[in-house]
């Protein structure tokens, strides 16, 4: 499963890091603490959802 989690981690990590960060763009917030506040929590939260979704797969394929 850790390689599952691995390639599954890539793609989640810099999706959800990359959206946390169009948010607080988007949102008017240019200064770069708030830039990588939003990167940094975007990837921490990437971690237990993929992880689980890296679970179910395996789980379903048997």
């Amino acid at each position: 499963m850790t390689r599952l989690f691995m390639l599954l981690l890539s793609i989640s990590l810099t999706t959800l890091a990359g959206i946390g960060v169009i948010i607080v763009l988007a949102m008017g917030f240019y200064d770069l603490r708030a830039i990588l506040l939003a990167a940094a929590g975007g990837a921490i939260i990437a971690l237990p959802i993929t992880w689980y979704v890296a679970g179910k797969l395996k789980d379903s394929m048997g």
